[in-house]
């Protein structure tokens, strides 16, 4: 298998998911590194960021010495942009499953060629189930993005064929946000939007063992 270089850290993907999200879009974060993305929002870019237990227009991380202990989301602390607003718990649910969600940025486990997302449970005997409202943001948001480590640590792919593990939605995947590139989801499979670092699509397709195909959309200024 190729061996890649390590590819953009966490906060430079995210900064870079950052950049794809319109202004005026309705946005929910999922647990863990997509929680990033809210961090490299600009301040002058109208982004409301929703979060599952009940609040819209939610900041970035707080500084050290200014954390309000009941502004948490996502299991860590946040901060409120203006005009926050917070609401029931099944509000938040009804908002999510009501096709009211522009984007939302998942992490996973595994994506399928077809756009299936396994990121709650990889089914090992000694694994602690955790989907939380990923069910309801991969039926319900209008795009799913996922943003995750192209290889596992032990160098294993997360793009495959057939996801091995539960499935928490069909088909929902949109986008794939990687450290070593960017793929969407078409009928055909993966082709690459977008390469990181020396990565390049012989390299991604020795080492994930799938056939991708250069999608990178050329500016037209650089057209012949």
């Amino acid at each position: 298998m190729t061996v890649l270089s390590s590819g953009l850290t966490r906060r430079e993907l995210a900064a870079r998911i950052a950049l794809d999200i319109p202004e005026g879009s309705v946005v929910n974060l999922g647990i863990g590194a997509p929680t990033l993305v809210a961090d490299a929002i600009p301040e002058d870019v109208e982004v409301v960021l929703h979060t599952e237990n009940g609040m819209l227009a939610m900041g970035p991380a707080p500084v050290p010495g200014h954390i309000d202990a009941d502004l948490n989301a996502g299991k860590q602390p946040v901060t409120e942009r203006p005009g926050a607003s917070y609401f029931h718990h099944a509000d938040s649910f009804a908002m999510m499953r009501g096709g009211h969600l522009d984007i939302c940025v998942l992490g996973a486990f595994q994506m399928s060629e077809h756009g299936d997302l396994a990121n709650w449970h990889t089914g090992a005997a000694d694994a602690i189930p955790a989907v939380g409202g990923a069910m309801d943001l991969a039926i319900g948001a209008k795009s799913v993005w996922v943003m995750t480590d192209l290889l596992t640590r032990g160098g294993t792919p997360k793009l495959v064929t057939q996801c091995t593990y539960p499935l928490t939605g069909v088909g929902c995947v949109t986008r794939v946000y990687t450290n070593h590139a960017v793929f969407d989801i078409t009928p055909v499979g993966f082709p690459v939007r977008e390469l990181f670092g020396t990565a390049t699509i012989d390299a991604l397709a020795s080492a994930t063992g799938l056939p991708l195909r250069d999608g990178r959309v050329v500016p037209l200024a650089d057209r012949p």
